[in-house]
């Protein structure tokens, strides 16, 4: 956790919370370029909200339920670890690299890359997909990671005052 940020009741609860409107999300079953830049953003609003911590357990759990429930189609499933590594990396990459002002752009950037290599490095040299479903694993994931990330900043912060405050 980051200095200064203890566990307690209230993150928890945050955490869950956040955890549940990411689900939300995804079982709305909108197209991929909606809910990808959406999800990205939730695991970010989580790092920024509750802390590292919070957007990695987030980033883990989201594609195991989302394939335990069908959102995740089920010729994915070899995938599922390498998705919950670039998540959680995305998350712990942008919660230790953002600070203020353009370092949160640079961190979101850095981390989108690695989650990018994490999710396409799997899916080129170790896993055996279906062609489309290797696409949609590839490039798409760095576009949706870099703009829910950008999303994200741009209201994180803001809300997190208020969440302070409250």
């Amino acid at each position: 956790m980051e200095k200064g940020r203890k566990f307690n009741l209230s993150m928890l609860t945050r955490t869950a919370l956040l955890l549940a409107l990411t689900l939300t999300v995804q079982s709305l079953r909108l197209p991929t370029f909606i809910t990808g830049p959406l999800v990205n953003m939730m695991l970010i609003l989580t790092t920024i909200i509750v802390g590292t911590a919070g957007g990695v357990f987030v980033g883990l759990f989201t594609p195991w339920i989302a394939l335990l429930v069908g959102i995740l189609p089920a010729p994915l499933a070899p995938a599922v670890p390498f998705i919950m590594l670039g998540n959680a990396s995305y998350c712990f990459l942008f919660g230790r690299l953002g600070g203020s002002g353009w370092r949160k752009v640079i961190a979101v950037i850095i981390a989108s890359l690695f989650k990018f290599f994490v999710i396409g490095g799997s899916v080129q040299y170790l896993l055996k997909l279906p062609a489309p479903m290797s696409q949609a694993l590839l490039f798409p994931q760095l576009i949706t990671a870099l703009i829910g990330g950008c999303l994200a900043i741009s209201i994180g912060y803001s809300l997190q005052g208020l969440l302070k405050k409250g």
